[in-house]
């Protein structure tokens, strides 16, 4: 049974019956990697969250029909595209702050917030990735999450943005690809192409991502730096040109010196925050929580080369603190 043997995705999919709990656990087991391709896909933990439980409530009713387990998830991916694709047809590109401005020069203030369908959101790395023993493979999935590559993914129109998804993150044939999308393997193979080559236009290639196992001294350092509100020791751990960005704020500075005014200034509120310590999209990350206990950020600290070269300050702590298993209450 391949994928084009299966019944049509369609609103009549939807399950009026409790499925077999046997049915519900072979499609259950497809969660994780489906919600890492329904964020890759989305640039949104939150939609893809939604994405995967409409997906399931499709899939359900159909999983006793399928004894081939490849055409099972091949069926659970189409339907997951179809739910995508739906999701994106009047949604706008999700971005980061660093694409769609100047940087800003010595702001007084952090500027009016945007949307939240505006950004590209962070992500949990235990709700997308997958297990992995090999460092070659944990490192690749990583990278495939980065915050950087989930953006430049937003660049791709849907159709193609799914196609290198499925071809070139979760190894696919293509073949796999063009019976999943309804395209020929030629039209696949051309979908590629150009969603590589804007890829690699988009995609930083001027420092090496580090992995995230090797940043541990670093991030003690950074992490005693902030608890201390010691600027110069906090902005020696930057690269020379690092970005400061505060979704959902489209404002954003670059460079150690308009980093360090911008904390030394406005931001000088942040003395006294206690930082835990996370990870999210393959990088470190840290809750941050203000004098008395307020929850203020999540950052999400791009690193290469020894060096902090982005700190990805997001402000929504409502949906987010939960999202990663931080306590939203105040607390000392």
């Amino acid at each position: 049974m391949t994928v084009l043997d299966l019944p049509a995705v369609g609103s009549s999919d939807v399950a009026t019956d409790v499925p077999h709990p046997a049915a519900v656990a072979d499609v259950e087991r497809l969660r994780r990697p489906l919600t890492g391709y329904c964020y890759r896909m989305l640039g949104s933990a939150f939609d893809a969250e939604d994405a995967v439980q409409e997906t399931f409530l499709r899939a359900w009713q159909r999983a006793p029909q399928l004894r081939d387990p490849r055409a099972e998830q091949a069926w659970v991916y189409r339907i997951a595209t179809h739910v995508c694709l739906d999701m994106l047809r009047a949604a706008k590109r999700r971005a980061l702050p660093v694409e769609l401005s100047a940087p800003a020069t010595r702001p007084q203030h952090p500027g009016q917030p945007e949307p939240e369908t505006s950004w590209v959101w962070p992500v949990p790395d235990e709700l997308v990735a997958g297990a992995a023993n090999d460092p070659a493979e944990i490192a690749a999935q990583h990278e495939s999450i980065r915050l950087a590559f989930i953006a430049a993914l937003q660049l791709l129109p849907p159709r193609q943005r799914a196609a290198l998804i499925l071809r070139d993150v979760l190894s696919w044939s293509a073949a796999e690809v063009s019976e999943l999308l309804d395209m020929t393997v030629v039209a696949v193979n051309s979908a590629l192409q150009r969603g590589r080559e804007t890829l690699a236009a988009a995609a930083p290639t001027e420092a090496a991502s580090t992995p995230v196992g090797e940043h541990a001294a670093l991030l003690d350092h950074y992490v005693a730096a902030f608890e201390r509100f010691d600027l110069d020791a906090l902005t020696s751990l930057l690269h020379l040109d690092a970005t400061l960005c505060m979704p959902p704020y489209s404002q954003w500075l670059r460079g150690r010196d308009e980093i360090h005014a911008w904390y030394a200034g406005p931001g000088r509120g942040c003395r006294g925050s206690r930082l835990c310590r996370l990870t999210a999209n393959g990088s470190p990350a840290l809750g941050q929580y203000r004098p008395g206990g307020q929850p203020w950020a999540l950052h999400v600290l791009e690193v290469a080369d020894g060096r902090i070269t982005a700190i990805n300050s997001f402000l929504d702590t409502r949906r987010l603190f939960p999202l990663f298993g931080l306590p939203i209450e105040a607390h000392t």
